[in-house]
């Protein structure tokens, strides 16, 4: 088995910038920084896929997982940290991606390798960067939704919303910047934005409640960057008394997602694996650990990268996408309140 270090975030060592390692660099020690705990992927799927990916690749290696609870300074320490464990490759999905520059630098100066994690690191190029198209995603999710408004016919100029990620995350800002290619050039007006505080599903609940006062039935469609601003789009929906609920995008196929799209409440999500990524990031870090160069698919942000492209998911291709591929299964998804809706598409006798 891979020796593993499991650390809860609220131990981590209280260490400021450091300027040289507390013990020498062990080769096949990984650290595996995540975050935020706002979003469930992170230790159901992010790290235990990283985690068996390594156990298979390198089972000598060890590792060390920590998750920043949406907190800069907190993730600096870890970072610190491990570091000072002694880690000689860390894969960091930053909670800042324009504060995650100076952990690189400081990470680079001590030969440490910096694999970014999901969100990229506009300011310090890291070693290698692995992750969805997130570009990709938000075009993806929006123009789903756009060609799905014109097949319904409703009419050009009419209005939809749009909820944006976590104003401090480069991969949200890049999310926004597909939603927009595709709206711009859409038949329908942006009657409104919003940058959702650490993707916080509350904040984007609040939100979408005062911008449901304001617009009303204006509203013919909301474009949310992931599930978690969705739900909470929807949830506003749903306590406005609004019926039939407008089409709501999303992003990351979470459980809670797929339940609401079988029960036609959210229009769409997008199906990404994370442990692909994960995946791809233990084969990246296994590479630097016998001392190659891993070769990049694409470059972005002057850093060496590979983005994998994923597959929007609606009613329709549900049962293709999710079901018969393995990803989840009838038991998780279709619980009581969703046989019947499960039934209808087939998914269950």
């Amino acid at each position: 088995m891979t020796k593993t270090t499991l650390m809860a975030a609220a131990s981590a060592l209280s260490l400021g910038a450091i300027s040289a390692p507390a013990l020498a660099q062990d080769a096949t020690t990984v650290a595996f920084l995540m975050p935020d705990q706002a979003s469930t992927r992170y230790e159901e799927h992010d790290w235990p896929g990283f985690q068996a990916a390594m156990n298979a690749l390198c089972p000598d290696c060890t590792l060390i997982y920590q998750n920043g609870n949406a907190d800069v300074a907190l993730q600096q320490q870890q970072f610190n940290s491990v570091i000072a464990q002694g880690a000689s490759i860390i894969v960091l999905d930053p909670v800042d991606s324009s504060a995650a520059a100076a952990l690189v630098q400081i990470a680079q100066s001590q030969d440490v390798k910096v694999i970014a994690y999901d969100r990229p690191i506009p300011g310090a190029p890291a070693d290698y960067y692995v992750s969805f198209d997130n570009e990709g995603i938000g075009y993806a999710i929006a123009q789903s939704l756009v060609e799905h408004l014109q097949a319904k016919g409703v009419a050009e100029g009419s209005g939809v919303l749009q909820i944006n990620g976590s104003p401090t995350d480069a991969a949200a800002g890049l999310i926004r910047d597909g939603i927009d290619r595709s709206l711009d050039n859409s038949p329908y007006e942006t009657l409104s934005e919003f940058d959702t505080p650490d993707w916080a599903p509350p904040r984007a609940q609040e939100w979408a409640a005062g911008q449901i006062t304001r617009f009303g039935d204006e509203i013919t469609g909301i474009v949310a960057a992931n599930d978690g601003t969705a739900g909470g789009a929807i949830a506003a929906l749903k306590a406005a008394g609004v019926d039939p609920i407008p089409p709501v995008t999303g992003n990351d196929a979470t459980i809670a997602a797929l339940q609401r799209i079988i029960a036609g409440d959210q229009y769409n999500t997008i199906s990404k694996p994370s442990e692909i990524v994960a995946e791809a990031a233990a084969e990246v870090a296994v590479t630097f650990i016998k001392g190659e160069t891993p070769e990049p698919k694409t470059t972005l942000y002057d850093t060496p990268s590979e983005l994998f492209v994923p597959a929007v998911v609606t009613r329709q291709n549900i049962k293709a996408e999710i079901f018969d591929t393995g990803i989840q299964t009838t038991d998780e998804v279709c619980t009581a309140e969703y046989v019947d809706a499960c039934r209808d598409l087939g998914l269950v006798e």
